[in-house]
């Protein structure tokens, strides 16, 4: 049974609670049939010491909203799902604001899953270029 947009956004808001999303400010804010898009502040709680968003904070940005795009549109009931692989191409300082990050997939496999995830300003000017992929394996019950 697929759950609403505010049940999936909550259940994924709740799941953050005493993580690195929560400490890092970052949430779920849009879901729809093929993509998942969460936001983090961008403030002195994830800048390098010249006072610019970190490229770590950004790529566990997109860690976040990509295994999460995964639990919610694969079996994660059946399935434990890993991050196995991220790469990130920063193209564009932040200072301010928020940066968002959309994931959709290029590849939704049985076991692996591949997940294209761009990082925008409040301008919609592209930050990052970030790439995914996902191992989904069966739950010993």
């Amino acid at each position: 049974m697929q759950l609403n947009k505010e049940a999936v956004l909550a259940k994924a808001n709740l799941a953050s609670k005493n993580t690195l999303m929560e400490t890092l400010n970052i949430e779920m804010i849009d879901y729809g049939y093929d993509f998942l898009i969460a936001r983090m502040p961008v403030n002195s709680r994830v800048y390098q010491p010249d006072a610019v968003l970190h490229g770590g904070a950004t790529a566990a940005l997109a860690e976040s909203v990509g295994s999460f795009a995964s639990h919610i549109f694969l079996d994660s009931e059946n399935l434990f799902i890993r991050g196995i692989e991220i790469t990130a191409n920063h193209l564009k300082s932040v200072t301010e604001g928020f940066v968002y990050a959309k994931a959709t997939f290029l590849h939704k496999g049985r076991t692996t899953q591949l997940l294209d995830i761009k990082i925008t300003d409040d301008n919609n000017n592209l930050v990052s270029v970030c790439r995914l992929s996902t191992i989904s394996l069966p739950k010993n019950k």
